[in-house]
């Protein structure tokens, strides 16, 4: 039979001939981790339900529950009675920090910010590529227009956007990794010491970051990403928010 579209838009191969020794349940386990981490099920979505899963994949309803259990005790999926399951986490680190979170330490989050992205902003600077200048000056871009806007949810998404790329413009898949697992909590920092209109020098060290960067100058990329994280935190100290 032929694949079969989810509601969610992927693709779903029938398992009825698995193509190695391995129980079906554990190869379920694999299909359902590849579709969160490649975000056909994104962080917070709620995932298609146990009957339409089992006809899709053309396997029983027990398996899919055993399956769909098996990452719900991982961290990764989080089952809300008389709602659905959604998606909690990409991988068990993840899913450790999220579940060891207390919800007031944005201090520790700006810690960890500062430690992983200035780290990022030197390697960047040394391993950038074409596309990864693209990357933070398109984020700029939006980030800028948004705080014109004073659109707060539009100029979140454009910083954490910007934030990403410079990670991934490190080129070290391991701190990509580790800055990916607390995600959540760092798009969290973002939005509580957002505050609109932007102050004008918060704006100026982002440009000066992605300067850097795109100049090759490493010593200048960290010395930047450092100075923006201190910036954060005053602004953040200012602002009355709880460190």
């Amino acid at each position: 039979m032929s694949d079969i579209y989810t509601e969610m838009g992927a693709v779903l191969p029938r398992m009825t001939a698995p193509v190695r020794q391995e129980p079906l349940v554990m190869q379920l386990c694999e299909r359902f981790r590849t579709l969160i981490d490649d975000g056909t099920w994104p962080i917070g979505s709620r995932i298609p339900g146990e009957n339409q899963l089992a006809s899709d994949l053309g396997v029983s309803r027990g398996t899919v529950r055993e399956a769909l259990r098996a990452l719900s005790m991982a961290g990764l999926l989080e089952p809300r009675v008389g709602d659905g399951t959604y998606v909690r986490a990409k991988d068990e680190l993840a899913a450790i920090i999220t579940r060891d979170q207390r919800g007031d330490e944005l201090g520790d989050t700006l810690d960890v910010r500062s430690i992983l992205e200035t780290a990022a902003a030197v390697r960047a600077a040394r391993h950038r590529t074409e596309e990864d200048i693209r990357a933070l000056r398109r984020a700029l871009a939006d980030r800028a227009t948004a705080a014109v806007a004073l659109d707060v949810d539009a100029y979140v998404e454009a910083d954490a956007a910007f934030h990403r790329a410079l990670m991934r413009a490190g080129g070290n898949p391991l701190l990509l990794r580790l800055y990916e697992a607390v995600n959540e909590s760092m798009v969290a920092s973002i939005r509580r010491t957002t505050s609109l209109p932007e102050d004008p020098q918060l704006g100026a060290l982002h440009e000066a970051l992605a300067d850097a960067v795109e100049a090759g100058s490493a010593d200048r990329a960290g010395v930047c990403a450092a100075e923006l994280f201190r910036e954060v935190e005053f602004l953040s100290a200012v602002s009355g928010e709880p460190s």
